[in-house]
């Protein structure tokens, strides 16, 4: 058997391959600012040490233990929190139930081949669900929170989860000790079909939905149900579009490309437009650049070519040493109008290029749009787009190329509060023709590059930023850093090696979002509060369920509540799965946290939503099974033919399925009051 041994798959292996991260400039890393700006506080919060849960590190938290103590009454959610732990199951608070809307492979068009695993095709899945759900975003149709679209993205495929026969466990030295052996998976080497398969179920998709009786169902006729995937015909707009830099064989004039690839999260724009965030696309070429070619660093920067896909094998435009120029037409924000299924996608270069995780948006206060973007790698930076021209909510054609013209900032976090956002703009500072930027063009295809001259804060794995209307603050999740090393960080905040993440809260100036200057602090430090090592800072009224480790997308709701999703939480890392958060970030109870939904064993939890009425909840479950070895429950490697859960069906000719769960309150109601 022919194979290629592997014991992680596509989401663990593009975050591996970050290595030592791909940022090399000099400048203080978060960790290091934190420690500056905290290690007074920090050490006040060590008198709380004998607690079960420590205190939240910001001045609210800095109240009496009594304010503290008293958070339970004055808490954003009511709602019976989940039990902690690890299943095959996902799991809903007490007094809620979660129907399956969407899986993987469910077909979405009148003429849909239902799905058969056994026997999929590149055809067939083109006309059915994606995998690997990640963002979910709604578009009322007439204004209706029981009607309209539903945008998803597709983020990855796990080929081992996917097809049959094509795995089989092989034991192996330890790399780290060769005298212990362990097990990993041998999986055989993609061919035409499977890799054709791979490219329909990345993407997105549109699919109508509606309310019936309480239950949410996919409205299979629906004339604006469309699919999205890695070979859909789509237009280059912005200050890179027709750069030399984006031009290939199949394109001369650098204004075409087909397909996005690796959308994690996204958004929706105030003008009902979807948007796709392409994340990781290094891990899709394969191949080596001609010697002394032009984009040598921009690609090393960017981590170009990492070849954890072999797409490159069958079709040369993922192949560098073919298509030196492919990958600059990846890693873009890419908008459709969900409204016209025969609309051209527009990837907007004016939002920069780097490892997109989102981007949400708000209405500032002039009519301008904002949009918060992350760079999800460790040691990467926050950025922000502002739009040239206001908002008019009257003429929704108007708005339809808002998003060609503004201004991209990338964050600089100071260690005393103060955060300033710095213009990546053309001629300005050091981005000019000496360093390399001959136009705009290049300042966006190198974002990351040009952040670095400009001396931005390196961050530890940006994912979401939300903005929160209610309160005008805004919201960012850091994943976690492995790699910061012991002195980056000093003895008042011990977070080397962060393996639990943050999560920083902004202020922007008089609550202006296009504002250039703000505040920022930290809302709350995850893992474990009842290790002292870790560190962590939930409010004495987190109970052992509520804390969480490595946030990653997150949601605020209609009444500017704070929902927070994650990604890493392990029977070993963690002792429980990943899952859906609801976190207080205003009053006394700020920093509290309850665990609402718990995903299955191997899962992570992506796109929380609830509709503006806050009668509906939609979150997807990505790579359920994707693990199980260091489950008690299982104990082994996880695969196709032997998987530590077929969730959500539970039937023995279907594998493993990423789904989109509608959660209603049973009986009806408001979600979490």
């Amino acid at each position: 058997m022919d194979t290629t041994s592997q014991n992680a798959f596509p989401t663990t292996r593009l975050e591996d391959a970050e290595g030592e991260a791909h940022n090399s400039s000099t400048t203080p890393t978060m960790g290091e600012i934190i420690a500056k700006r905290f290690s007074r506080r920090d050490l006040l919060k060590g008198c709380l040490a004998v607690s079960a849960i420590s205190a939240t590190v910001s001045p609210l938290a800095l109240a009496t233990a009594d304010e503290a103590r008293a958070a339970s009454a004055g808490s954003a959610f009511s709602f019976k929190e989940v039990e902690a732990g690890v299943d095959e199951r996902h799991h809903i608070a007490e007094g809620y139930k979660a129907d399956i809307l969407l899986r993987w492979g469910d077909p979405l068009f009148a003429d849909s081949p239902a799905f058969d695993p056994a026997k999929q095709t590149a055809e067939a899945q083109s006309r059915q669900f994606g995998y690997n759900n990640d963002y979910v975003g709604f578009i009322p149709l007439n204004g209706s929170s029981e009607h309209g679209l539903l945008v998803v993205n597709h983020e990855y495929t796990n080929d081992h989860l996917m097809f049959p026969g094509i795995v089989q466990v092989v034991e192996k030295a330890d790399k780290k000790d060769p005298a212990k052996m362990v097990k990993e998976l041998a999986i055989l080497p993609a061919d035409q079909k499977r890799v054709d398969i791979e490219m329909a179920a990345h993407g997105g998709t549109i699919v109508e939905i509606r309310k019936v009786d309480g239950a949410w169902q996919v409205v299979r006729d629906g004339k604006m149900n469309r699919r999205i995937t890695a070979n859909t015909e789509m237009a280059i707009h912005g200050p890179a579009a027709g750069s030399d830099r984006l031009k290939t064989k199949a394109d001369p004039a650098g204004t075409k490309v087909f397909g996005t690839i690796n959308n994690c999260a996204g958004g929706v724009t105030p003008w009902g437009t979807y948007i796709m965030a392409e994340e990781n696309i290094h891990g899709y070429f394969t191949g080596k650049l001609p010697e002394g070619h032009p984009e040598a660093v921009n690609y090393k920067r960017m981590g170009i070519p990492e070849g954890t896909y072999h797409w490159g094998a069958f079709h040369e435009r993922f192949d560098v040493s073919r298509e030196p120029n492919e990958p600059n037409r990846f890693g873009w924000i890419v908008e459709v109008d969900a409204m016209d299924p025969t609309s051209t996608p527009k990837k907007r270069t004016a939002l920069g290029r780097f490892r997109h995780e989102g981007a949400e948006s708000i209405v500032a206060k002039d009519g301008r749009v904002v949009f918060y973007l992350g760079d999800d790698e460790r040691f990467d930076y926050v950025y922000k787009f502002v739009t040239k021209n206001a908002f008019n909510p009257n003429d929704r054609a108007a708005n339809m190329d808002l998003l060609d013209e503004g201004t991209l900032y990338v964050a600089r976090f100071d260690a005393d509060g103060s955060m300033t956002w710095l213009p990546l703009v053309h001629g300005e500072g050091p981005l000019t023709a000496e360093n390399g930027f001959h136009s705009q063009g290049d300042v966006v295809i190198e974002a990351r590059r040009a952040g670095d001259l400009l001396k931005a804060t390196p961050m530890d794995r940006p994912e979401d930023v939300q903005p929160n209307g209610s309160n005008g603050r805004v919201y960012v999740m850091l994943t976690n850093n492995t790699r910061r090393k012991p002195e980056q960080v000093d003895a008042a905040n011990p977070r080397a090696k962060n393996a639990f993440g943050h999560i920083i809260e902004i202020a922007e100036t008089d609550g202006d979002f296009t504002a250039t200057k703000g505040r920022w602090e930290i809302l709350l430090k995850c893992g474990d509060p009842s290790v002292a090592e870790v560190g962590a800072t939930f409010s004495t009224e987190t109970t052992r369920n509520g804390w969480f480790g490595m946030p990653d997308n997150c949601h605020v709701d209609a009444e500017g509540r704070l929902w927070v999703s994650t990604d890493g939480n392990s029977p070993s890392d963690t002792g429980r799965t990943d899952g859906l958060w609801a976190v207080d970030i205003d009053g006394p109870a700020r920093g509290t946290s309850k665990l609402f939904f718990r995903v299955p064993v191997g899962a992570e939890m992506c796109g929380p939503l609830l509709l503006p009425d806050m009668q509906t909840a939609f979150v997807a479950v990505q790579h359920p099974g994707d693990g199980g070895d260091d489950w008690e429950g299982f104990g082994r490697l996880s695969y196709y033919e032997d998987l530590s859960t077929r969730w959500p069906d539970f039937r023995d000719d279907m594998p493993v399925r990423p789904s989109v769960v509608a959660i209603t309150r049973i009986g009806g109601g408001k979600i979490g009051v």
